[in-house]
């Protein structure tokens, strides 16, 4: 099964006779806790495969594509996908491509299923490949800012310091175009990358090849490491699936709280709508904005003093 969510009803699997691929960490870790073999990519050979929809087309037919590989002739290949993620179409291109049977609609899904034909009878344009959005920059199919640098990143990057902290964090990393532009400034000594999505993360490895650069596959939410660090840059996400969740934000602003030092500082973006300001004020002692426009909100907390505004809000 490629893309299963830690929350999905998975009781007719048997997770004994189950693998599932799952890169993103959270959904990784709830998966593995409930018994299942998982891991970021799966290889070998398997009797069928259940293929979740994702939102991004091309990241859906990457996974038709590497489910197909591991499948001989005759095998079973099931597409699960809802209306607004483009079963539909991906059900009429794979009606071109191969034989298709049960075909089932229920609510604002559909499940079908795939004969698998011999030999190579997908495009070779489905398989996943990194492409190359910006010079010396790579992505992978279905991470964040896929086709090419986001301006909020880069609104980030511009306000940035002309002197970096020695020890930084970038919290929700993505393919690691951020982290590049804070490398490029004199004054770190070692960089934490922090991203939940593996296939982004690997992106982030083709891209920085500093040896200051350390690569974590976590979940910025409750990542921790031995000593704290003197600066953390971030662009946190603000969706859970299609749906805005601000709490995401708020999370990744307490981690950021407790990785620091007294003295250290916060650099973060943000949609212009969201409210982080009083999440901000919780956790740090002095925020301020310091670049911006119609769209984003760029702010620097620091973390002293934030004692004191905790105990005065007490």
């Amino acid at each position: 099964m490629i893309g299963a969510k830690g929350g999905d009803d998975l009781t007719p699997l048997d997770p004994a006779r189950t693998q599932v691929q799952q890169g993103n960490f959270p959904d990784h870790k709830a998966l593995a806790a409930r018994g299942y073999r998982v891991a970021p990519q799966v290889d070998g050979r398997f009797e069928a495969a259940l293929v979740m929809l994702p939102r991004a087309k091309a990241q859906g037919r990457a996974r038709i594509a590497q489910a197909a590989s591991l499948l001989p002739a005759g095998a079973a290949l099931w597409i699960d996908g809802q209306k607004t993620d483009g079963v539909d179409s991906m059900l009429k291109d794979l009606r071109a491509l191969a034989p298709v049977d049960e075909i089932h609609s229920k609510a604002h899904g559909k499940i079908f299923r795939v004969t698998v034909p011999a030999g190579d009878w997908l495009p070779p344009g489905w398989a996943a490949r990194p492409q190359e959005i910006a010079p010396g920059f790579v992505t992978r199919p279905g991470v964040f800012s896929a086709d090419g640098i986001d301006p909020g990143s880069a609104m980030l990057a511009a306000a940035l310091p002309e002197r970096m902290p020695t020890r930084v964090v970038d919290l929700g990393a993505g393919w690691g175009w951020l982290s590049a532009q804070a490398l490029a400034r004199p004054g770190i000594e070692i960089l934490h990358l922090v991203e939940a999505d593996h296939a982004a993360l690997d992106s982030a490895r083709d891209n920085i090849r500093d040896p200051r650069a350390r690569f974590h596959w976590a979940d910025a939410r409750d990542f921790t490491l031995k000593e704290p660090v003197n600066g953390v840059v971030m662009n946190p996400p603000f969706h859970d699936g299609r749906a805005a969740d601000p709490r995401i934000g708020a999370d990744f602003i307490a981690a950021a709280a407790r990785l620091l030092t007294g003295a250290g500082r916060l650099w973060m973006v943000a949609n212009r709508h969201l409210p982080y300001e009083a999440v901000l004020a919780l956790h740090f002692g002095q925020v301020r904005e310091i670049g911006g426009d119609t769209r984003f909100k760029v702010f620097e907390a620091t973390a002293a003093g934030r004692g004191a505004a905790r105990k005065g809000r007490g």
